[in-house]
């Protein structure tokens, strides 16, 4: 019997777009004759609008986009249950949703409080990967290297700017990398060089988020990691990203093709092994299941780690993907193994007790 896959995506988020190309991808490559696959698409009002069964690839990403008026039902509610509220109309929720209100936990409690089996990381791990400084924090607990970083939000910055400037440059050399704190796929990111750029970067970053964090700029290899599971995560190859721009920013990601991917990276052994047991201990201090990408700078034979995504794309161009097909995972098959995770970690949960004996 075929499994209902709910593929969530679109989302009220900067990141809109890349979702849409990720569950366009998704389509191409997930497997009919095994699932019953139901677009459920939420535009950036926050609008849910669910499409009606997919049989085949979506060609375009315009063919997964629904407005509410053609989409019954109109709650979200009657997205999951049936009419009595008792039933799932789904097996399995695969949440494409990346960036704020999506990938930072809060669909997740959604799906947790509806007790429907999802794709990916918990609540947890979801908000607390979303927030950079809240990640690092973690990360710090956990012993792992990183580069250093500043950090604090717009209250503190529309009154103490000068002060919060001179902190950056009394920490921190230029150049510096400003970000917003909840943010991916390198929206609002710029690179600082003087304290002019500096504070234009912090402009700008607080146009996304209330918290942005400013980072030690290094010359360092940009290298990344897939991890796949929940209690036993395995990882795969390294992938080396080799921009033509200054840095790998939202265009070179996903718009004019001009980042080159080499998989597996040319690193040495004893770099690799570190890379693996820190991408590990990452995913094990912010309790991830799934999924996860770890992004790591790597200097001579000396490794920091960036940060991990939660919900890495699933792009035709997207790293996650392409490791695990360089390791001997094809792309149908990945999906297949996500589903098959999430389903694990429902029943794992639904061996809890909730009542008091």
């Amino acid at each position: 019997m075929k499994k209902r896959i709910g593929l969530l995506y679109g989302g009220k988020s900067a990141e809109h777009e890349v979702s849409l190309t990720t569950a366009t991808a998704i389509t191409k490559a997930i497997d009919f004759n095994k699932y019953e696959v139901i677009p459920i698409y939420i535009t950036l009002d926050g609008e849910w609008c669910r499409g009606p069964q997919l049989t085949k690839p979506a060609e375009t990403e315009e063919d997964l986009q629904f407005k509410k008026s053609e989409s019954k039902p109109n709650h979200i509610i009657e997205f999951i249950l049936d009419k009595d509220g008792n039933q799932a109309k789904f097996d399995v929720i695969f949440p494409l949703l990346h960036g704020t209100n999506g990938e930072d936990g809060t669909v997740q409690g959604l799906l947790e409080v509806l007790n429907l089996p999802y794709v990916g990381n918990g609540v947890l791990a979801s908000s607390a990967g979303m927030d950079k400084v809240v990640m690092k924090q973690l990360f710090s607990v956990a012993g792992l290297k990183q580069v250093p970083f500043v950090y604090f939000i717009r209250y503190e910055w529309d009154r103490n700017k000068e002060e919060l400037l001179s902190k950056c440059e009394k920490e921190l050399q230029y150049p510096m990398f400003v970000k917003p704190a909840n943010l991916g796929s390198s929206v609002g990111i710029n690179k600082a060089s003087n304290r002019e750029e500096l504070e234009e970067a912090i402009h700008i970053a607080f146009k996304y988020d209330r918290k942005v964090i400013i980072e030690q700029g290094i010359e360092a290899r940009e290298i990344e990691m897939a991890v796949l599971g929940n209690n036993e995560p395995k990882v795969s190859v390294a992938g080396e990203i080799k921009p033509t721009t200054e840095f790998y920013d939202y265009e070179s990601k996903y718009k004019d093709g001009s980042t080159s991917l080499v998989i597996p990276a040319e690193i040495p052994s004893e770099v690799e092994a570190t890379m693996k047991d820190m991408a590990i201990r990452a995913f094990k201090i912010l309790d991830c299941a799934g999924l996860v990408r770890a992004d790591f700078f790597v200097r001579g034979e000396e490794v920091f780690i960036n940060e991990v995504n939660t919900m890495p794309g699933f792009t035709p161009v997207s790293m996650y993907p392409l490791l695990w097909q360089n390791s001997g995972l094809s792309y149908p098959e990945l999906i297949d193994k996500l589903i098959e995770l999430a389903v694990e970690r429902h029943n794992e949960k639904q061996q809890l007790q909730f009542n008091r004996e």
